[in-house]
Order: C-alpha cells, then sequence, then structure tokens
C-alpha cells in the first residue's frame, strides 16, 4: 500500500488540495493549537510593520499535514501582503529562482515547500537575495562571461520542510525566525474535527469527533480525510449524523486501529518483527521488503510510530520495540528482546 492510497497518510494527494483550501484557517486567530508559535508571530508581524520592513525569513519544518503551508498563507495575510508559492524540485535552475526574485512585489513573501530539495547552484543563488536583497548572475559564456549584480525587492522568504537535517548549515542560518511542527494533541485536534464539520456541513456529536481526532495520527491532514470518509459510511450505513458507534464503525473499515495505525503501520512492524527478528534492519532492506519507497516510509509511517513509541532508530537500523510487539500480539522473545 503506497503513500497515495493511505487514507492516514499524511502526504498531500490531489483531493487535498481542494479540501485544503476551504477549511484552512486565514488568521493568526483562527489557526487551533499552536499557541506559543501564534504568540511569538503575532509580535514579530506587529513589529515588522511598525518598522515598515518585511517579515524576517521564517523556516517551518516537521513531518508533513501538519499546517506548515497553512501558516505561511496566514503569515502572509496578516502582513497583508500578496505570497508567491513554489516548491524546491519545481526551482530546477538559477535561472528560475531569479525569475521569481524579480518579479515579486515590495514586501511580498515567497514560499518554497520542499526547500531542503533545491540545488546547490539555486541554493548559492539565494544567500545574498535571503541577507543583502540582490542576485548575482552570469551573462554569456567563455571569456565574454560577464557577472552582474541585480537589485531584489525587499520581502520574506518562508521555507517548509520535512527533513530539516538536510536543509545546509548555511541556508539555515539565514532564516531568523525558526519552529518545529510537532503532532497535535487530541484536544486540538478534536477542535479542528468540529470545526472543518461545521464548514462541510456534516453532523456529528463530541464523542465521535473525539473518536475521529483521537486516531488521526496527531495530524490536521488525516483528521480531514478520514472525516470525509466516515462522513460517507455515516451517510450509508446510517442516518447521516457521525456519533461515537458510527465513527467506530467507519473507523473499523479503513483498518485504522485504537492507535491510528492502518495495515500499512502493521504490515511494516510485523515485517521487522517476523523477518528480521525485531531488528535492527536497515531502511533500504525494510524498503525492498514491504516493496515501499525509503522516501515514504521515512516520511509517511516512522516519524508516528517513533512518536508513539512503536520504531526506535540506532545506529545499526530500526528496531520494533516492546509495545509494538504487544500491539500486534506478539511475543517479545526474539534476539531483541532483552532491549526492552
Amino acid at each position: 500500500m503506497d503513500a497515495e492510497s493511505r487514507v492516514i497518510s499524511p502526504v498531500r494527494r490531489d483531493e487535498d488540495t481542494e479540501l485544503d483550501i476551504s477549511l484552512r484557517p486565514r488568521l493568526l486567530s483562527e489557526f487551533i493549537g499552536r499557541d506559543k508559535i501564534k504568540e511569538s508571530l503575532s509580535v514579530y508581524i506587529e513589529a515588522a510593520q511598525k518598522r515598515g520592513e518585511p517579515l524576517d525569513h521564517v523556516l517551518l519544518y516537521g513531518p508533513p499535514g501538519l499546517g506548515k503551508t497553512t501558516l505561511a498563507y496566514i503569515i502572509a495575510n496578516e502582513l497583508n501582503a500578496p505570497i508567491r508559492a513554489t516548491s524546491g524540485p519545481a526551482i530546477e535552475r538559477p535561472g528560475d529562482l531569479a525569475a521569481i526574485l524579480t518579479n515579486i512585489e515590495p514586501c511580498s513573501v515567497l514560499f518554497v515547500d520542499e526547500i531542503h530539495r533545491l540545488s546547490r547552484p539555486v541554493e548559492e543563488i539565494l544567500y545574498p537575495a535571503m541577507e543583502e536583497f540582490q542576485i548575482d548572475l552570469v551573462i554569456g559564456k567563455g571569456p565574454a562571461a560577464r557577472s552582474i549584480k541585480l537589485d531584489l525587492p525587499r520581502f520574506t522568504l518562508i521555507g517548509a520542510t520535512t527533513r530539516a537535517g538536510l536543509v545546509t548549515s548555511p541556508l539555515r542560518g539565514r532564516f531568523g525566525i525558526v519552529y518545529n511542527f510537532e503532532f497535535y494533541d487530541v484536544d486540538s485536534l478534536k477542535t479542528i474535527v468540529t470545526r472543518s464539520a461545521r464548514i462541510l456541513q456534516i453532523d456529528i456529536t463530541e464523542d465521535g469527533a473525539y473518536e475521529v481526532a483521537r486516531r488521526s495520527r496527531g495530524t490536521p491532514r488525516v483528521a480531514n480525510r478520514v472525516l470525509r470518509r466516515v462522513r460517507d459510511y455515516a451517510q450509508v450505513r446510517g442516518n447521516g449524523i457521525i456519533d461515537k458507534e458510527m465513527a467506530v464503525q467507519g473507523l473499523a473499515m479503513l483498518e485504522i486501529d485504537e492507535q491510528g495505525l492502518d495495515e500499512g503501520d502493521r504490515r511494516l512492524l510485523r515485517t521487522i518483527i517476523e523477518k528480521f527478528d525485531g531488528g535492527p534492519v536497515g531502511i533500504e532492506t525494510i524498503a525492498a521488503a514491504i516493496g515501499e519507497e525509503r522516501d515514504t516510509i521515512e516520511d509517511a509511517h516512522e516519524p508516528y510510530l517513533i512518536q508513539m513509541g512503536f520504531l526506535a532508530r540506532t545506529p545499526r537500523g530500526r528496531v520494533a520495540t516492546r509495545r509494538a510487539y504487544e500491539h500486534l500480539g506478539l511475543s517479545a522473545n526474539g534476539p531483541q528482546a532483552g532491549l526492552f
């Protein structure tokens, strides 16, 4: 089961785009949770506006689906500034970045998703653009080549990444504001589910919203996707109202268990336990054994499994924990039992 077909995958899918836009909060006051981030951001934004300057550059990192893109658009709205959105893979050459930077409006926001995937030549162009609002371009080739310096409008760069460790130190050091996005707690996610249900005109009880929230892996994107699928179940198999019983039945149909794991997660854990004695086993070996891409495992499976204590990373590879054995109803008596 790949990331595209998993209901609880935090990776963005085509069906999420329109939904994200309709459910996306526009202001910090509408953004649920992240109280410390909202408090500090409101101060930085107000200070920048009082000085008549662009906001310092912002780096947002954390697992997918936790609201990094949403916050980027909120920042632009709070600044009352236009936003230009792109992604690291889309900027293939330095000329692509130069074209974007020379055409943005003063004090606007440039949002670069997956910023860790910028190529090194593009990144080199970005350094002076972030620090001095200038870029150096080489015109021509060979002996006739010459370098010109172009002044840029002052702007705010917002970078988002799921792999903070892959953002180079020189680039990371040029961001004045850095925020780490962690998984949501159940109460905050329940509030998000209730808000989304209201916007989508879905009838849901408090117990129903709690059941959807607690099995949505602490991720708003997953919660909104699960909410729609449970709504479908309630309309066909029930009276259209999502109460606790209807939510439990709908989630059972989706094979999402009490801990928010689906069949893909359980298959990964069983593979480590049954085929590799619980580990340690390398990520490439796991990917080959379950037929998944390494990136899919690292982005869509591991963050939540590690957060919940089902999986551990060691210098020698991944290890299934005692909790994973217990959750799957297996005996922890293999070679790794002593690690628990």
